[in-house]
């Protein structure tokens, strides 16, 4: 069996310790949604899940601490991104496209979002991105595959996370321990096709 989410990532690091990887999907299996991915300065992973058919998906792929059902709304503009939930309130304002942006721009779409495709730049990706994988096995036995055709800088965030400040932007270190790839050390966001196989 083989799914397909097609959405955008961002993935942010902050002064006070906490990362935060956002995925707004906006075609998949289980409709469209947006999640996020929390981890906090002192090593605890937390899941914010819209569904409980979402966490549970999401959960067998992945690992947590804890799992948290609740609203995930996500509003983006040209130049930025406004997350809400009950437990996180995320700002982030988008930069321009970076240099792996526009080489990924180059690759045709059907070529890009193969699995064959990602299991060639998976190569490459663990040594231009320090922790970022491409292809790699998931949890119950799935294989995931990322196909990212577009890349752009974060250049700001604020907000909280259960009613702490974040703080200001920072890179995303220590690198978030969520499963096989992580996101890229310098904030930004991703647009991506991820194809799950079992």
């Amino acid at each position: 069996m083989r799914n397909r989410f097609r959405g955008e990532i961002v993935g942010v690091g902050s002064s006070s310790g906490v990362r935060v990887v956002v995925g707004r999907w906006t075609s998949s299996p289980l409709g469209a949604f947006a999640d996020v991915m929390v981890e906090t300065a002192a090593g605890h992973r937390v899941l914010l899940a819209p569904s409980a058919q979402v966490a549970e998906f999401v959960e067998s792929t992945y690992s947590f601490d804890s799992v948290r059902i609740e609203d995930v709304r996500v509003e983006t503009a040209p130049d930025a991104w406004s997350v809400r939930s009950r437990s996180l309130v995320l700002e982030v304002t988008l930069g321009s496209r970076t240099s792996l942006g526009l080489l990924l721009r180059l690759v045709p779409a059907r070529i890009a979002e193969s699995p064959a495709w990602c299991t060639v730049t998976d190569l490459v990706a663990r040594v231009v991105l320090r922790g970022v994988r491409t292809r790699g096995t998931a949890g119950g036995g799935r294989r995931e595959y990322y196909g990212a055709t577009d890349h752009r800088a974060v250049t700001a965030l604020s907000g909280s996370f259960d009613g702490a400040d974040l703080g200001e932007l920072r890179p995303v270190r220590p690198s978030p321990r969520f499963g096989f790839s992580s996101t890229p050390a310098s904030p930004s966001v991703t647009r991506v096709v991820t194809t799950v196989s079992w």
